[in-house]
């Protein structure tokens, strides 16, 4: 979908450790939803959502119209951010439901089940 359309995003909302240690989709932006210790959702997220988008596409006219495809570890944290982004007039945001890392597996290990990573998709670390 990325490829299709040239005004969709990906949007990483995964803590900036875990973006830039564990590894994240190349291009994908990283504004997160939560920050540890407190992992406390950042009431200022949408906002940064949208002055970040308003920079990379300064050509759009209306931000919200944008396509955001939400990423986290597992799909939970991007899921309630998409929400929180649809709820402020963003039209189309998808959430990538298997997230970076995916499911845990009996062993509670997670890249073995599902996830961008266990898909093959590409990805880097910083």
């Amino acid at each position: 979908m990325l490829a299709a359309d040239p005004h969709a995003i990906l949007l990483d909302v995964r803590s900036r450790i875990e973006f830039e240690y564990v590894g994240h989709p190349p291009g994908a932006i990283n504004i997160p939803w939560k920050e540890p210790p407190d992992w406390v959702v950042d009431e200022n997220f949408v906002d940064k959502v949208r002055a970040a988008l308003a920079v990379l596409f300064p050509q759009i006219g209306r931000i919200e119209d944008l396509t955001v495809l939400a990423l986290c570890r597992s799909g939970v944290r991007s899921h309630k951010a998409g929400e929180a982004l649809q709820a402020r007039g963003f039209a189309h945001v998808y959430n990538i439901a298997e997230g970076f890392e995916g499911d845990r597996d009996q062993n509670k290990h997670r890249n073995t089940v599902n996830g961008w990573r266990v898909h093959n998709l590409p990805w880097e670390q910083s």
